[in-house]
């Protein structure tokens, strides 16, 4: 090759070098002039990276100086849920449309008893006939004397006041997401039922209802106790069911209803005492107690419903947690029909107050429909 030759290929290699480092110079000064610029934007006045009251870097400033010098991401923040200002404050609740609201017991008392709805006065009266004409028997000859009349009497249920009053603000009634003027009534008008069933059965008639277990228990038979009084049967234990064949004081129970209110009787006790007896087994073996056979029946007892009421009491001594009897007879509850409520936004600004009032009463219609079983040995 001639020295021309050789010359000229040097020469057009040079060239080519020249421009590829002009171009790597050209590249490095355009991200030389992009760090700066973006070096600029984070050192802004009020950018979360500028530095703090003393001249130093904040922590986000190093971290992002850092990563732009060195690639280096470990001391970069990752957006997360558990950090507001890092994307925390964009994830939000759903807020379900429902209520999950505690259950508590109802009372079958209403659903058994007697309910009598009045609409004036404030007491509900009804003639009492529990007495019988005298008959004797005589012969053809003989001299017929008068024989005694019969006596009547009277029971009486008057009805008592329960009331509720609730203060709750005009703003939270603009502004809740709730329909909070309905929701307090609800929750007065079920404060209401639960406590007229406990007064049914542990009411002392003191401007409440008069509860079938506040009245005298005594072991006298039907016919020879006063009126007002209800007959009971013994356990057979002072604190329980004796331990030897603890299902023949429920039987003793059962027969001590004579056989006109037998018809539409039921049971009535707590479930804990359903548990025990639950478990009581007849001579054969066999479980005295019955599920109900379909969906939504009550078990039974002897052949009678039980009625599951939270407000009658547990075994202990003197307790009296079981009563059978025909409630639709020996049960009165009176009533003013309805709940009445109020609501008063000018008597206590801001708050506009919930006021809501019931009249009810009740009382033992006869004692010889109710039978209750004591814990005595």
């Amino acid at each position: 090759m001639q020295f021309e030759e050789i010359k000229e290929l040097i020469d057009g290699q040079g060239a080519a070098i020249k421009e590829f480092r002009r171009h790597v110079d050209g590249r490095i000064d355009a991200e030389r002039k992009e760090r700066e610029a973006l070096e600029l934007r984070i050192n802004r006045a009020g950018a979360s990276g500028s530095p703090d009251k003393a001249g130093n870097p904040l922590a986000e400033h190093k971290a992002i100086d850092a990563f732009i010098r060195t690639g280096d991401e470990t001391e970069l923040k990752t957006l997360s849920v558990g950090s507001d200002p890092d994307g925390g404050y964009t994830v939000l609740p759903v807020m379900s449309e429902s209520m999950t609201t505690r259950l508590y017991n109802l009372s079958p008392m209403r659903r058994v008893s007697r309910v009598e709805t009045i609409t004036i006065g404030d007491a509900f009266e009804e003639i009492d006939d529990r007495d019988e004409a005298a008959a004797s028997w005589v012969g053809e000859s003989q001299s017929r004397p008068k024989t005694a009349t019969p006596q009547i009497g009277k029971w009486r249920v008057p009805v008592h006041e329960i009331y509720s009053l609730q203060a709750v603000t005009q703003r939270l009634l603009d502004d809740s997401s709730r329909n909070i003027g309905a929701w307090v009534d609800g929750k007065i008008t079920d404060k209401f039922g639960r406590s007229e069933g406990a007064a049914f059965v542990t009411g002392d008639g003191i401007a409440k209802p008069k509860g079938f277990l506040t009245y005298d228990a005594v072991t006298t038979e039907d016919f020879t106790r006063a009126r007002g009084k209800l007959q009971y049967v013994k356990t057979g234990a002072a604190a329980g069911f004796a331990t030897t064949n603890p299902a023949d004081a429920l039987r003793t129970l059962m027969w001590s209803l004579r056989t006109p209110y037998r018809a539409g009787a039921v049971w009535q006790m707590n479930s804990n005492v359903a548990s025990a007896i639950d478990k009581f087994k007849d001579g054969m073996g066999n479980y005295i107690w019955r599920d109900g056979m379909t969906a939504g029946a009550p078990p039974s007892l002897l052949g009678y419903p039980v009625e599951l009421n939270e407000e009658m009491p547990d075994l202990a001594a003197d307790a009296l947690p079981i009563a059978f009897g025909n409630f639709g007879l020996g049960y009165c509850i009176v009533e003013k029909a309805g709940v009445k409520m109020l609501r008063d936004p000018y008597t206590d600004k801001p708050n506009v107050l919930f006021y809501g009032y019931r009249r009810v009463g009740g009382g033992l219609a006869n004692d010889d429909a109710i039978k209750l079983l004591k814990c005595e040995a």
